[in-house]
């Protein structure tokens, strides 16, 4: 494979998981306010991104791109996880309240 395609290739596969990180964004936002009823899988775009990072990038520009994307990804999943867990709870506490006659 001539290594222009293969670099075009990797920046395409490292665009499209920036695209798929904003969307588990957007589908994490809808979840907390109650729009979507499931949790999004950030797992499995987390091994996705784990299994591909693990792929030797010889190119600078490229290897500094991918670090931006798993950067970005860790900083959204501290978020997604802080979202879940505040839904959670006032989730929780909203079943836990006494109802009014």
């Amino acid at each position: 494979m001539p290594i222009s395609k293969e670099l075009q290739e990797t920046r395409s596969k490292i665009l499209d998981f920036e695209k798929r990180i904003e969307e588990m964004h957007l589908d994490f936002q809808k979840y907390c306010q109650g729009l979507n009823p499931k949790m999004p899988e950030h797992e499995r775009l987390e091994r996705e991104l784990l299994f591909f990072s693990r792929r030797k990038i010889f190119d600078f520009e490229l290897s500094k791109q991918l670090d931006r994307i798993l950067y970005k990804f860790q900083n959204r999943k501290r978020i997604w996880i802080r979202w879940t867990e505040e839904f959670q709870r006032g989730v929780h506490t909203k079943a836990q309240e006494p109802k009014s006659p």
